[in-house]
């Protein structure tokens, strides 16, 4: 039981970290992308395609 006294702290500590790094990633817009994926569905080539030799 004496090991909760370590764990909920530092679960919290790190789920706290990721949130903390989450907005921060969210505030930079380093998830907006809003000219690739018009670009990208009237291209001819697809990402998921095999190369071809």
């Amino acid at each position: 039981m004496n090991i909760l006294l370590y764990l909920i702290p530092i679960s919290l500590f790190l789920g706290g970290m990721g949130l903390v790094f989450f907005i921060l990633t969210v505030k930079t817009k380093q998830y907006d992308d809003p000219e690739g994926n018009a670009q990208r569905i009237l291209s001819g080539q697809y990402d998921d395609a095999p190369k071809q030799d």
